[in-house]
Order: C-alpha cells, then structure tokens, then sequence
C-alpha cells in the first residue's frame, strides 16, 4: 500500500513544512499566495506540456509500482501534484533567504554569472541537439537568462541565486528518491539516449537546470504581481 503511494507521499512531505509555516509571523508567507499560484499556474501551463510530450516521446516515464494509477491527460495524479508542491515550497524557501539573508554579497556579481552561464548553457545545448533532453533544457534556459539580462529590470537575480542553491538541498534529496535513491527501483525513468547520462548520485545533470528555468521562471512572474499589487493581501500593521 505504501510502496504504491510512494510518489505520492513524497509530494505531501514536500510541502508539508512549507505549508504549516506559512503563517509564521516573520514571512507571512500566506499573504502573498495572491501573487505565487498565478505564477505557478502560467508556467505550468507550459511545463505541463512539456511533460506530456517527453512522456508520450519516451524521453522520460512513471514507473505504475510506486502510482496510485490515476492518471489526467496520460500523467499520473503525483505529477500534477509535482507542478503545484514543488514550486511552493522553492518560493517559500526563497522567501525565507530573504528574510534571513539581509546583506546581498552576491550583487555585483550576479548579471555577469548569469551571462556567463547562459553562454555555457548554450554552447552544450548546441552541441548535443541530438539529445532532447539536454539540448532544450540548455537551449531554452540560456535564452532566458539572456532575455531576463537584456529586457527585465527588477533586479533580484542575486537574491533568486540563494533561494536556487537552498533549494536544491531538498531538491536533491526527494527527486534522488524518485530516480531510484534509497528505494529498490526507480520512480521516474529517463532514456538516457536523450540526456548527457552524468548525474548527481542518481538525478541526471539535466534536472538541475530544468529546476533552474522552472524556479527563475515563477520567480520573475511572482515578483512582478508582488511589485505591481503591493498592498494586495499584505498586513502592514
């Protein structure tokens, strides 16, 4: 019963302290839902489809053992849950670096790392278009970075760095679980003819910089309701 409720339970626990610390007094972190679930949900409607068309593509699968076996629009009901857990609980975990981390050391040197990054991103992704996995990931969160760089004026790309990095610690730990990490099989499968088959323990680099894209992504949407409705929601008393 556990074992086929394993991704499952893995998404619960993932925002589970997220959750009940949302209304921790220091972040109030519910009051500015208003501004994180429409971003999750613009940059879902891509990502969603995305992963539709690498299941259907075999560029990555579910393994049914560890599903409930409900499934919307050929993706488990775990997956679905992914999309909306995961990002809540990296937005929350942004929110607490900023509260926690008040100096910005990294300010200076956040544009050029991201330009520099985005160069390297580009130059793998172009190298491996045989490899879908890698070469759209790479490809299309170069291209952000240099969009983000060249048009977007809100500048908390440093403050976005430490939020990333943070979340990562979890990030490693239940997505390392679902490729196979601690657990006898592998949760969700990838074809390795499509990635760059380096992985961290059992995680494929690749996710790394899907997370990166995924996270930038919502970020920027989330910061700008929050700059264009600030009073929305928010106590100042």
């Amino acid at each position: 019963m556990i074992l086929g409720a394993l991704y499952l339970i893995l998404d619960f626990l993932a925002i589970s302290f997220p959750l009940l610390r949302s209304w921790d007094k220091r972040l109030n972190y519910y009051q500015k839902w208003y501004a994180l679930f429409p971003a999750i949900a613009i940059v879902d409607v891509i990502y969603i489809i995305w992963d539709v068309l690498f299941t259907k593509a075999g560029i990555w699968s579910f393994n049914p053992r560890y599903l409930v076996g409900w499934d919307i629009i050929n993706l488990p009901v775990e997956e679905w849950l992914f999309f909306i857990f995961i990002p809540f609980s990296c937005i929350f975990i942004y929110e607490a670096t900023l509260f926690y981390i008040k100096k910005r050391p990294l300010k200076k040197i956040a544009r050029p790392l991201f330009a520099v990054m985005g160069v390297f991103l580009l130059i793998i992704g172009l190298l491996n278009l045989d490899k879908t996995y890698t070469s759209l990931t790479f490809i299309l969160t170069a291209c952000y970075l240099f969009v983000h760089l060249l048009f977007f004026k809100r500048d908390f790309l440093d403050r976005f760095i430490f939020g990333y990095l943070f979340s990562l610690i979890p990030f490693i730990l239940f997505n390392g679980i679902l490729t196979g990490s601690f657990i006898e099989d592998q949760i969700v499968w990838y074809n390795n003819d499509e990635n760059l088959g380096i992985r961290l323990g059992t995680i494929p680099i690749e996710d790394s910089v899907y997370l990166l894209l995924y996270l930038l992504s919502i970020t920027t949407i989330y910061e700008a309701i929050l700059k264009r409705f600030p009073l929305i929601g928010i106590d100042n008393n």
